[in-house]
């Protein structure tokens, strides 16, 4: 599994917390973590809506097979994220959270509140958040007695949410131009999805956008 770090320029101090939480928090069988900033040190100012469609980008592309995301709030983040094709983020802020996002919803990201309560000690809950996150497998459904039923559930909703969804290649062409060129012109991401992205279509859009 490729597991992608990125978060809004608002809350770009925590980018390196939230690598350094990850790596510490996930077993050796996850083969990669990729941090795709918005970096501590970055020029970039890039909204939680910009952010939303790297992932949106690095999930469609089939670059990234998981993303850890976040904004002040964890909220706007969720949001936006879900509002594109190819995301089902949940919004995490405990380990309670993390675990029945993993087992029961099945989704491909996380929104984590990075300033609304973030204190003394904050990176232990966040650590604790992710291991937990991947402590067992996606999808397992939760609790026992009812996890058939529970899988099923989430099944349906995968459907659904891929079915009112168009393709990540047909929305970028009328998304705002403005966001659709900040976004295809972070280096970052566009790089690495140009060099890892399967999804030869929306490869030859981005690039006739850029």
């Amino acid at each position: 599994m490729k597991i992608g770090v990125i978060q809004a320029s608002t809350q770009k101090s925590k980018n390196k917390i939230i690598e350094d939480c990850l790596c510490q928090a996930i077993s050796q069988d996850y083969d990669q973590i990729i941090n795709f900033g918005v970096y501590d040190n970055a020029n970039e100012n890039m909204s939680y809506i910009q952010i939303a469609l790297c992932i949106s980008l690095l999930l469609e592309s089939n670059s990234i097979d998981f993303i850890i995301t976040g904004c002040s709030s964890g909220q706007g983040m969720m949001l936006a994220c879900n509002s594109l094709p190819g995301v089902i983020c949940g919004y995490v802020e405990n380990i309670t959270d993390a675990y029945l996002f993993g087992r029961i919803n099945n989704g491909n990201a996380i929104s984590y509140p990075l300033g609304f309560n973030w204190g003394w000690g904050a990176e232990l809950n966040l650590k604790e958040t992710l291991r937990v996150l991947f402590d067992e497998p996606f999808g397992i459904g939760y609790p026992k007695e009812h996890a058939d039923r529970k899988i099923k559930d989430t099944e349906q909703l995968k459907k659904i949410n891929k079915i009112c969804k168009k393709d990540l290649a047909e929305v970028l062409p009328m998304l705002d131009k403005d966001i659709v060129e900040s976004v295809l012109n972070y280096n970052t991401v566009y790089d690495y999805i140009m060099e890892y992205g399967t999804n030869e279509e929306l490869k030859n859009v981005m690039r006739k956008l850029r």
